[in-house]
């Protein structure tokens, strides 16, 4: 497998490298938006790491032109940028994941090797399970038709537990995508966040798509 990590922190993309090397990958680096655009464009890779803060081009625009060209290698953002808006705005734009700084490797690793297994589709713009859909693009999400009024927060939690539907996320997981990863783990904000979301996607509804796995997390099937 063969990764490309845009990075403009030359320690950070030398760890990075490193890492994914000492793991089976051949990985490549490039520390500007336009380096990094070029070889994604001239290169092929599996699989692109991409810090959204770089020189000249930032990450947004680096994504939004790959897109446009048709280019649907998976991408995960590294960012710092750890508000709702960003989150949401790296899906709208098609990446497949998106970590906040700093993170352990050995979880970027395995999100990797989750999205890598996964094949070289890109996330789609609706998402979908059973009778509930989400539209990442207009920012809306329905079930049974019916409009679902969400907070921003819901949005981001119930969208992260579509795209890995069917995958048990531990609530340290969810924590660190949707709240960042500061998160103050001994809260029960998680707990509460579910148990409103279901309010709104399950309880009106004889079929319940969100479950409580005990001792591990929550799952979407």
């Amino acid at each position: 497998m063969r990764i490309l990590i845009i990075e403009d922190e030359k320690k950070a993309a030398a760890y990075l490298q490193k890492g994914f090397s000492e793991n089976g990958f051949t990985a490549d680096t490039a520390e500007s938006g336009e380096d990094g655009l070029h070889l994604a464009r001239t290169e092929d890779y599996d699989l692109i790491i991409l810090d959204i803060m770089l020189p000249g081009r930032d990450g947004w625009s680096v994504l939004a032109e790959l897109r446009a060209d048709g280019n649907d290698v998976p991408v995960i953002y590294l960012s710092a940028r750890d508000a709702v808006h960003d989150r949401v705005r790296g899906l709208e734009l098609g990446a497949d994941d998106y970590l906040v700084k700093p993170f352990a490797f050995s979880e970027l690793l395995a999100r990797a090797r989750t999205i890598l297994r996964r094949g070289p589709a890109r996330q789609p713009e609706l998402l979908r399970a059973d009778d509930l859909e989400m539209d990442l693009v207009s920012h809306k999400a329905r079930r049974g038709g019916v409009p679902l009024e969400l907070t921003a927060k819901e949005f981001l939690l119930l969208s992260l537990l579509l795209r890995r539907k069917g995958e048990v996320l531990s609530r340290t997981l969810i924590a660190e995508q949707v709240w960042g990863i500061n998160f103050d783990s001994d809260t029960n904000i998680v707990d509460v966040a579910i148990r409103r979301l279901r309010r709104k996607v399950d309880d009106p509804h004889e079929r319940k798509l969100i479950h409580t796995v005990r001792g591990a997390g929550y799952v979407l099937e």
